[in-house]
């Protein structure tokens, strides 16, 4: 899916992303840039602004009013009106910062990049692709807190 998402929701943007999913998000863009770009490239806006919203009904563009209060909640909501899967396949997840996409990388080509500490603890190392971005990501301690926050939507989302 390809998604439009306004600068409230950035922490659902980077969700995802790392589901997989396009998503083009500027915490800059206007209300007429965020319609003009969901209908120009079939995107589907999600949105806080019951304003916006209003646009882009009266517009046929698709999209959702998000109105969870927390990111468990949001992304159940995101899952539940799109059948949207809530599991991170490392073959499809985009870097969560720019959207861009991800490619293995050896741990000898992150020598002086990832911590020493994560290079011993860890086997399996992602880099975006985009230049100017060039994050790096692993599974680290922190995997086990976005699999909780994934299996919490997926209850609440009820699938």
């Amino acid at each position: 899916m390809r998604f439009v998402v306004d600068g409230m929701l950035g922490g659902l943007a980077k969700w995802l992303r790392m589901l997989g999913q396009t998503v083009e998000y500027d915490t800059r863009a206007t209300d007429n840039l965020l319609l003009e770009q969901a209908s120009k490239n079939q995107m589907i806006l999600l949105t806080r602004d019951e304003e916006l919203h209003r646009r882009a009904v009266a517009k046929r563009i698709p999209c959702l009013s998000v109105q969870g209060a927390t990111e468990i909640e949001r992304l159940a909501e995101v899952s539940k009106t799109f059948n949207l899967s809530l599991e991170i396949s490392m073959a499809e997840t985009k870097c969560p910062e720019c959207g861009g996409n991800l490619h293995e990388a050896s741990k000898s080509a992150l020598s002086g990049i990832v911590p020493e500490k994560s290079l011993a603890l860890y086997d399996k190392f992602w880099v975006c692709n985009t230049l100017g971005c060039g994050k790096v990501y692993w599974m680290g301690s922190h995997w086990r807190q976005i699999h909780n926050t994934l299996e919490k939507a997926r209850l609440l989302a009820k699938y």
